[in-house]
C-alpha cells in the first residue's frame, strides 16, 4: 500500500524594497535613525565589539559634567518587573578628561558623537557649551535639564518652563549656533508641551523624548529602599506608553520640531511606534545591558517594518499616525504618503 504525503508549497521569498533611512534632527543628518541612548553605554568603547559605531545613527555620549563627579552611594540601581530603577548620580570623569579620552576616541573610530551635558546651575551649562563650541568631532548636543537622579530635584530644571527656557538660552548663545542643541525634556511634568514650547522658543534645534521617570522600590525582606539614594530613574518597557504619548503630545503641538524618541525601546516595532507618533529618531538605552548588540538590531527590524508597510523613506513615516483616520481594507491596506502620487504618475503614464 502506497502512502500520499501531501504537501504545500513553500511560500516564495519576498524581496522588500530599500528605505531610505536617513534622518533629520534640526542640521544634524544622519544616515540612521537609531542612536544610543545616555548613560546606557558610556563613549561606545564597550559597544564597539558588537555594533559598528560608525553606521548607527551616533553614540550619545553618558552626560558630562564640568568636574569629576562621584555619583551617588550604592547601592544604586535596582531591577523592577518590565525596566530598571537606577540612581547614578551623574558620575563621570569632568568635561577635560572626556574631550581627551573618550571623545577623542570616538573621533578616531569616525563615530558620530552627541555630547549630553548636565549641570547644577546655568552659569556651569554655559561653560561647557562654552568648553565644547571649539571641540573637532561633536556632532550635537543633548542637554541634559531632566535628570531625577539627583540629590537636589530643585535642580531638575526640566520641570519648569522658564528655568528650562534659561539653561537652553544660556547653551544656545555659548554655542552660537555653532552646534545642534537638543533639550532632554522629563515626563515628571503636568504639561510636557509648555515645557517644550519654552525651551524651543529659548533656541533649541530639537526635542530628547524622554528622561527616566522617578521611581521607587522598597526591598520588602530589609523593608527599607532598595536604593541607597532611595528615589532613582525608571527605564525599561514599563515606561514606553508614557514616552510614546510624551512624543505624540509635542508632535501634535509642535509638528516641525525633530524629537529624538526613547524610552523603552527593545525591537524595531517598537522604534516604529516612536516614529509613527512624530520622533525623526530614537535612542535604544535600557536594552544595551542585556543585548549589546541591539542598536543594530533594532536598525534593521525598523527598516524592515517600515518596507513592509510600504514605506520608502523613513521620513515618510514620521507622525504617520496623526493622519486622519482612514477605513481600511485587507486587500487595501492604507498607503504611506506619496503613493497616490505615484500610482496617478504610473497611470498617467501608461
Amino acid at each position: 500500500m502506497t502512502r500520499m504525503r501531501i504537501t504545500t508549497a513553500p511560500e516564495p521569498v519576498r524581496t522588500l524594497p530599500e528605505v531610505d533611512m536617513s534622518t533629520r534632527l534640526g542640521s544634524l543628518v544622519l544616515p540612521d535613525p537609531v542612536l544610543t541612548a545616555s548613560g546606557c553605554a558610556a563613549a561606545g568603547r564597550e559597544l564597539d565589539p558588537f555594533v559598528d559605531l560608525t553606521a548607527i545613527g551616533a553614540v550619545v555620549t553618558k552626560s558630562i559634567m564640568l568636574k569629576a563627579r562621584s555619583g551617588r552611594a550604592t547601592p544604586r540601581m535596582a531591577e523592577t518587573p518590565s525596566g530598571m530603577l537606577n540612581s547614578i548620580g551623574l558620575q563621570g570623569p569632568g568635561v577635560d578628561a572626556f574631550i581627551e579620552k573618550d571623545l577623542a576616541w570616538l573621533r578616531q573610530r569616525g563615530a558620530r558623537a552627541v555630547v549630553s551635558i548636565a549641570a547644577s546651575s546655568i552659569e556651569d551649562y554655559v561653560r561647557l557649551a562654552t568648553r565644547l563650541r571649539t571641540v573637532d568631532g561633536i556632532s550635537a548636543i543633548e542637554v541634559n535639564i531632566s535628570c531625577p537622579n539627583v540629590e537636589d530635584r530643585g535642580q531638575v530644571f526640566a520641570c519648569d518652563p522658564v528655568a528650562a527656557a534659561a539653561v537652553i538660552h544660556g547653551v544656545r548663545r555659548a554655542t552660537q549656533s555653532a552646534i545642534p542643541v537638543l533639550a532632554k525634556l522629563s515626563p515628571d511634568v503636568t504639561d510636557i508641551v509648555a515645557v517644550a514650547r519654552s525651551v524651543v522658543d529659548a533656541g533649541a534645534d530639537g526635542l530628547s523624548l524622554i528622561n527616566t521617570l522617578l521611581g521607587m522600590v522598597i526591598d520588602p525582606t530589609t523593608m527599607r529602599p532598595a536604593l541607597a539614594g532611595i528615589t532613582g530613574g525608571l527605564s525599561g518597557p514599563a515606561i514606553r506608553p508614557v514616552a510614546v504619548r510624551c512624543v505624540w503630545q509635542v508632535h501634535a503641538a509642535m509638528p516641525e520640531v525633530p524629537i529624538l524618541g526613547m524610552g523603552g525601546i527593545r525591537t524595531g516595532l517598537d522604534a516604529l511606534e516612536f516614529v509613527l507618533a512624530g520622533a525623526s529618531a530614537v535612542s535604544v538605552g535600557t536594552v544595551i545591558f542585556h543585548d549589546p548588540s541591539a542598536p543594530a538590531r533594532i536598525s534593521q527590524e525598523l527598516d524592515v517594518a517600515l518596507a513592509e508597510r510600504g514605506f520608502a523613506r523613513l521620513a515618510d513615516a514620521v507622525g504617520f499616525a496623526h493622519r486622519a483616520a482612514e477605513p481600511v481594507h485587507p486587500a487595501h491596506p492604507v498607503s504611506p504618503p506619496g503613493a497616490e502620487d505615484t500610482a496617478e504618475s504610473a497611470g498617467a503614464e501608461g
